[in-house]
């Protein structure tokens, strides 16, 4: 399992969508709405909460989401999302210039990246119709995210239509209150844990998964995963990803999924306690594997059932 899929499940990626305010196609009204992602129901101390898991792409034909989702965010006081995709815009400005730009050339793609790899990332931009231009400035991981979200465009998937932003979209047309987990500044600080060199490495294992359609078929598992609700599809995605043994596998499940799980969590548990009524919603594979939200969750005293 390449990094480049499992970053899906990373909502800082959104910022690379345009914010999308037109039409979504709707199921017919007596075609049945079946189930995506995952959904636990969470009690404590007479509150509750639904705890919903999200991909950060989408499409047309993903909405609307099953009635139990729509219930529950129609009963809910608040709504809880990783990011915000529709929040403060200049706040994800910043954190774009401030975490994932070279500063003074030092650590931008052109001056990282092997000269072996040089033709390779053009063949790809070109093929993506990017600008080399627009990524020369760039991080090594900042340019690895783009050409993420640039396949699963070419696979019909777009960051605008993703299920937070739907969600987001939804809560904000209802008058009801979203509330940020992390940040997106949080969020790509992670990457700067990173080397130079180990940036350009990640970017590296990146366009070789891309060259060999490893992408392209993950991507399409993934999504086949999310939109039929396959809790064996998406154990078996989190089993690939903890045992990936490259260096960027590695990276996005100890930083980016088992190091954040805990912070999901009690923000989580936080809302429950003071919400009578709260939905969240965060990356779905924060739900399945070692070490997922729910288990930590249950860790904590309060009672969880899986719906789907």
């Amino acid at each position: 399992m390449q990094r480049q899929i499992i970053v899906l499940f990373c909502s800082l990626f959104l910022w690379f969508g345009v914010p999308f305010n037109g039409p979504l196609q709707a199921a017919e009204p007596s075609a049945a709405i079946p189930n995506r992602g995952a959904l636990f129901k969470l009690e404590h101390g007479g509150h509750t909460a639904y705890l919903f898991g999200t991909i950060h792409v989408g499409a047309a034909d993903f909405y609307p989401l099953e009635p139990r989702v729509t219930a529950a965010l129609q009963q809910a006081s608040v709504l809880a999302l990783e990011i915000d995709p529709l929040g403060d815009q200049a706040a994800i400005t910043r954190a774009v210039r401030d975490h994932g730009m070279a500063r003074n050339g030092r650590g931008a793609v052109s001056e990282e990246l092997s000269p072996a790899y040089r033709p390779r990332l053009q063949q790809l931009l070109r093929r993506y119709a990017i600008a080399p231009e627009t990524v020369a400035p760039m991080q090594p991981w900042m340019v690895a995210s783009l050409l993420t979200i640039s396949e699963f465009v070419a696979q019909g998937y777009e960051p605008a239509l993703a299920v937070d932003a739907w969600l987001s979209r939804q809560a904000r047309e209802r008058r009801l209150r979203v509330v940020e987990l992390e940040s997106v500044a949080g969020q790509m600080m992670l990457f700067n844990r990173m080397s130079n060199a180990e940036q350009a490495r990640f970017l590296e294992e990146g366009i070789a998964a891309i060259e060999d359609e490893e992408q392209a078929r993950q991507a399409r598992d993934i999504v086949h995963a999310w939109r039929h609700a396959d809790q064996a599809g998406l154990n078996e995605i989190a089993r690939k990803a903890e045992e990936d043994d490259t260096f960027s596998g590695k990276f996005v499940q100890r930083v980016l999924l088992d190091q954040r799980n805990p912070g999901l969590a009690s923000g989580i548990a936080s809302l429950l306690a003071r919400e009578r009524h709260s939905f969240a919603a965060i990356g779905v594979l924060h739900l399945v594997g070692k070490g997922n939200v729910p288990e930590l969750l249950r860790k904590r005293g309060i009672a969880v059932e899986r719906i789907y």
